[in-house]
């Protein structure tokens, strides 16, 4: 039942020496960043005994790491030590999605309606801080798909983090993990890196505007 790692699935931290300061942290890390690399693809089982003979580890810190990303929602467990990569459940990112929206069309309204008496403060100085990045010229653009999903991720945190609610920032964050699968699927097999550069500073345009219908649009 259970899928033999492929050797190269991990070779990116083979050569990495162990963390034996916290090696649960130093698998969990490692493991993590494979499955948003699709170095790890969705439905790859492995077993913790495969897990541990990799990092040459116990498989104790194994299974911590393993049981922090079933909490993650990127893993899951089976009996007999046998874990699987979560496979693709579009309702479940559907459900992400909508959540996300919720989330970025509320602080994006924030954002348009400046400072609010008895609400956080606004830091529209993080705003000016993105179009370093997205008001550019075509050359500039970046155009490695994994480089540029990490700079989309950037710019929605910073509009939620941007309005000052902390908890809010700290949700989102989390629910930008769980949809990061999709989301470098879309900017390293997909075609959407020019598009997103002509939506992200269109946004930044209509925030500096404070028009909020049209920059939740």
């Amino acid at each position: 039942m259970h899928a033999s790692p492929d050797p190269s699935l991990m070779d990116s931290v083979a050569a990495e020496p162990v963390k034996s300061s916290s090696l649960p942290e130093y698998v969990y890390a490692r493991l993590r960043e494979d499955i948003f690399e699709m170095r790890l693809l969705p439905g790859d089982q492995v077993t913790e005994t495969e897990v541990a003979a990799y990092f040459k580890v116990s498989r104790t810190p194994v299974r911590e790491a393993l049981q922090r990303l079933q909490s993650d929602g990127l893993m899951q467990g089976y009996v007999r030590g046998g874990w699987e990569v979560v496979p693709m459940d579009f309702k479940r990112f559907a459900d992400l999605y909508e959540l996300r929206q919720l989330i970025e069309v509320h602080a994006v309204t924030r954002l348009c309606a400046g400072p609010v008496e008895g609400k956080h403060t606004v830091d529209m100085a993080q705003i000016d801080a993105l179009k370093a990045d997205w008001c550019v010229p075509v050359e500039r653009r970046l155009t490695d798909g994994r480089a540029a999903a990490a700079l989309d991720e950037a710019f929605h945190q910073t509009l939620v983090r941007a309005t000052g609610n902390q908890e809010m920032a700290s949700a989102f964050d989390r629910l930008t993990d769980r949809i990061r699968i999709v989301r470098r699927l879309d900017f390293v097999y997909g075609d959407c890196v020019g598009s997103t550069y002509e939506e992200h500073a269109a946004i930044l345009a209509q925030i500096d505007a404070r028009a909020g219908d049209e920059a939740v649009r």
